[in-house]
């Protein structure tokens, strides 16, 4: 199969060893990698737009239950969803008004939006007791391309996109509006779907109306470079079939095309960047969807993917982002239980861990990834 690897090429020049089983479906491992992974990187949790002034809205990151703020002025915190005083919720409802101060249901402590204890309402502390003690428990927040991050740690580790921070930088990121919205729970590891993501091995017998949309899948590999025989000078072939511009059924583009784009990136068809754990983007020349992987235990993963348009696209007469989203709901429909598939069968006493394939580099890449996250947590041996 090697040799005639290309030193360039991104194909494995071995079959190396998966994560073992039990990082599938045990509920110790599942614990471990919520501390080590999820509390300690940037997990996305809305866009900038969808969340109104003068709102809080409950989220979970790290299966903590967190509020995120947005005050009259747009500013923008959040908090662990706990008073103070004696720890109950202060949002009590998925979405909620935001005044000028939180203020608890229970016994009305009231904090202003930076997250200070302002009033104690009725309570009589005595000299011991100091208010700027008693603030909310934070959580810190960042803005990328209009994806707000929200990470638990006090000193969080970089925001790093696979392709970089700039990676959609030709494309209006900041001003694209959510059109369509889809979420679907499915039975598996929230890793099984990132491995699903990270190799097209699968692609022909699970895949064809994308095989057909983008070719080179049907040969079971994501790009030029993982074909037998491929040089740097090789040419790359059409990333999209002949007359297709972008991911809709009929492969014309939607609406208006962006228009600071590259060729390169016009040519693409398609361009995916990556943020570990959380989500991943793919931008076309007409549109941008963003998929959200939330683990809700360790063999269900709650999936959520944004459709994101211009406001001239939105704005056609007719125009319908559902029947956009519908390609990409076909894909993610087949991905979703070919998953499921998958983490049924490793549930087998005799199965121990996968041995990856040579087209499966980014597989192995992320759980190298996962393998020094986990390391990463006290005491940990994984």
């Amino acid at each position: 199969m090697t040799e005639h690897r290309h030193p360039k090429s991104p194909l494995l020049d071995n079959c190396p060893l998966g994560l073992e089983a039990q990082a599938y479906y045990d509920a110790d491992w599942y614990r471990r990698e919520q501390q080590a992974i999820w509390a300690n990187n940037w997990v996305y949790v809305g866009r900038v737009n969808d969340l109104p002034h003068a709102t809080m809205r409950r989220i979970s990151v790290a299966g903590e239950n967190l509020i995120l703020c947005k005050d009259g002025k747009g500013k923008i915190t959040a908090f662990h969803n706990t008073c103070r005083h004696r720890g109950s919720e202060l949002c009590i409802k998925n979405e909620q008004p935001l005044g000028k101060l939180i203020t608890c249901p229970y016994h009305a402590w009231s904090y202003d939006t930076d997250g200070n204890l302002i009033s104690l309402a009725h309570a009589t502390p005595t000299e011991d007791f100091r208010k700027s003690d008693h603030g909310l428990y934070g959580a810190q927040t960042r803005i990328w391309n209009g994806f707000l991050f929200v990470c638990l740690a006090n000193e969080p580790r970089d925001l790093t996109p696979d392709l970089g921070l700039n990676a959609l930088a030709n494309w209006p990121m900041d001003s694209l509006i959510t059109g369509h919205t889809l979420v679907k729970d499915i039975d598996c590891n929230w890793k099984i779907f990132w491995e699903n993501y990270n190799e097209c091995l699968h692609c022909p017998g699970i895949h064809p109306e994308l095989c057909d949309m983008v070719p080179i899948y049907r040969k079971g590999i994501m790009s030029a470079q993982e074909s037998q025989g491929w040089t740097p000078d090789t040419p790359n072939p059409p990333a999209l079939k002949e007359g297709a511009r972008s991911w809709t059924m009929t492969g014309a583009p939607c609406g208006p095309e962006f228009p600071d784009l590259t060729p390169d990136e016009r040519a693409n068809g398609f361009n995916f960047v990556t943020v570990y754990p959380t989500m991943y983007i793919i931008a076309h020349i007409d549109h941008v969807r963003c998929v959200t992987l939330t683990p809700m235990g360790p063999e269900r993963t709650r999936l959520k993917a944004e459709w994101l348009f211009s406001e001239e696209t939105l704005a056609q007469p007719g125009f319908s982002a559902e029947q956009v989203a519908e390609f990409a709901t076909i894909v993610m429909q087949q991905d979703g239980l070919a998953c499921e598939m998958n983490q049924r069968g490793l549930r087998s006493q005799r199965f121990r861990q996968a041995r990856l394939m040579p087209q499966e580099f980014d597989i192995h890449h992320f759980h190298q990834w996962v393998r020094a996250q986990m390391a990463a947590l006290p005491g940990d041996k994984t």
